[in-house]
């Protein structure tokens, strides 16, 4: 179980939640609202006040790089920082089994990045950030820059994630998607975290 504990950063007062194993939780919230910075909190990839708890271990207690290997965040636009596709998964990937369950064939590990679009840059930065330790995935718009064939793809393939017991905190504008995968919904409002009763 993860839980934030008063956690709080540039205009977001104390936040307190609680996500459950196998759990989804969206949460909305206009531009600007905070959502990112919320993700990044609790990441522990930004300065902020409060904590995190997973299982009773405080991020605050652990070294960043172990705390973020079981709570990954998963920005809407994530960094490259080799030119070819193959470099940013761990040797001994089987790509043939990995890309094609996101609906890219397996033969694009082989591309340099710059021959990527937007959707498959999204796509391999989410499978890139999956690994057995993941607890929670922390995920900035997954599916913006889909379309409703790959959005189908990876939406199983976080229902797979959800059903092994990680959870996930997905930040969406796409109130269909969080009707679809959440089981409890929230916006940022002013600087608060509110539960919305659907």
């Amino acid at each position: 179980m993860l839980e934030g504990h008063a956690l709080c950063r540039l205009h977001l007062r104390p936040i307190d939640f609680v996500l459950r194993p196998g759990e989804c939780v969206s949460v909305a919230g206009k531009s600007g609202a905070g959502k990112s910075v919320l993700l990044r909190m609790i990441a522990d990839l930004d300065p902020h006040e409060g904590d995190a708890v997973l299982d009773g271990a405080a991020c605050s207690g652990m070294p960043a790089p172990k705390w973020r290997r079981m709570v990954t965040y998963v920005a809407a636009e994530s960094g490259w920082w080799d030119e070819h596709v193959a470099a940013h998964f761990s040797p001994g990937t089987d790509f043939a089994a990995l890309l094609p369950a996101v609906g890219i064939p397996a033969e694009a590990s082989a591309w340099p990045v710059a021959r990527l679009s937007t959707g498959e840059r999204q796509r391999l930065a989410l499978l890139r950030a999956l690994s057995p330790a993941n607890r929670v995935l922390l995920l900035d718009e997954p599916t913006s820059g889909l379309d409703a064939e790959s959005t189908r793809l990876v939406e199983a393939l976080l229902r797979g994630r959800l059903s092994g017991g990680a959870a996930i905190l997905l930040v969406t504008h796409d109130p269909e998607e969080a009707a679809r995968m959440a089981s409890r919904h929230f916006e940022l409002r002013d600087g608060q975290l509110v539960e919305e009763t659907r």
